[in-house]
């Protein structure tokens, strides 16, 4: 008998809805911040000509992210996709094997390296190079750890993004409601095709 995987939850974004404003971005950056945890934002909000709306983690069943994380910081708990910061070593695989590029990294200062600490044997850190990539850029003296969607795990609200989105562009997703939206989906191609039914 073959398993059937726990569908993930997962936020999802409408592009008619959304009006480019950023206030997810702004919301998730101070709600992860408030919890000690990295600033950035885990999602960005993307634009072309004519639409606009945030990318996040999709929350991938196969989880590629995780697979390739050489000391296990991304693992699959509570039908969702977690990272761990305290564990990220900023090999920055994770954000390579993603395919949506959900995955970015944001840099701190570790916080048990004294602000001056600099003397004749340990001088003060390089400038930084020239920006080149997400992936390849580094600054001296700062930890990068990778950043992703948690579905503000911590929070028994739910996800900072989605309670304040002035359009209400972005969803839940919960296995429910997915497999509700899969029934409806097949009753409509029926409905279109009454010729081929089961």
């Amino acid at each position: 008998m073959r398993r059937v995987a726990a569908i993930n939850h997962y936020l999802i974004a409408d592009p008619k809805l959304c009006i480019g404003c950023n206030t997810c971005m702004a919301s998730c950056s101070q709600e992860h911040q408030r919890h000690g945890l990295q600033s950035a934002p885990r999602l960005q909000v993307m634009r072309n000509r004519l639409d606009s709306a945030p990318v996040m983690c999709h929350q991938c069943e196969d989880a590629p992210c995780a697979q390739v994380c050489p000391v296990n910081a991304i693992t699959h708990e509570n039908n969702a996709i977690h990272l761990n910061e305290n564990l990220c070593v900023s090999c920055k695989l994770c954000g390579i094997a993603c395919p949506f590029g959900a995955i970015t990294f944001s840099a701190s200062t570790p916080v048990d390296i004294p602000r001056d600490c600099n003397t004749s044997k340990a001088l003060p850190a390089p400038r930084a190079p020239r920006a080149i990539s997400p992936f390849l850029d580094c600054v001296p003296g700062l930890r990068a750890v990778a950043v992703k969607c948690d579905l503000c795990s911590f929070s028994p609200d739910g996800p900072a993004c989605m309670k304040t989105c002035p359009t209400q562009a972005i969803r839940f997703v919960t296995a429910d409601v997915a497999q509700h939206a899969n029934q409806q989906k097949r009753l409509n191609a029926m409905n279109v095709f009454p010729e081929v039914k089961p």
